[in-house]
């Protein structure tokens, strides 16, 4: 069960609270579409705005990092897992998508569409 809480990792860094780990992964998994964000980002209202537009039948999933006392810690935890420092994060079927330029580029492509439709 432990192996399968850590993901991708043999072994979890000494500054990653398990508990936030588990929250995201948990949230990952349990939602087709996640951001997680902070609310005075101008990238992640883009991101936000392109799934609210271009896919309002779908629910994305939102986590307001700095509206969350243990915000610091999940973008910690996603920079480590993702190598991705900045915000948004957006995952979709479980896939990393990245941040807003690579969401709104995969749109123009179609990748985007096809992701979020499968």
């Amino acid at each position: 069960m432990l192996s399968s809480l850590l993901g991708f990792f043999t072994s979890t860094p000494p500054e990653v609270n398990m508990s936030v780990k588990e929250l995201v992964e948990t949230a990952i998994n349990e939602n087709k579409i996640i951001i997680f964000s902070k609310s005075t980002c101008p990238y992640c209202r883009r991101a936000k705005a392109l799934f609210a537009t271009e896919y309002p039948d779908e629910t994305a999933v939102v986590v307001e990092l700095n509206q969350r006392e243990d915000g610091y810690d999940i973008q910690n935890y996603l920079a480590i897992k993702t190598g991705q420092g900045t915000v948004p994060h957006i995952f979709i079927n479980k896939q990393h998508i990245g941040g807003n330029d690579d969401a709104q580029a995969a749109f123009k492509r179609g990748d985007l569409t096809r992701l979020v439709k499968a």
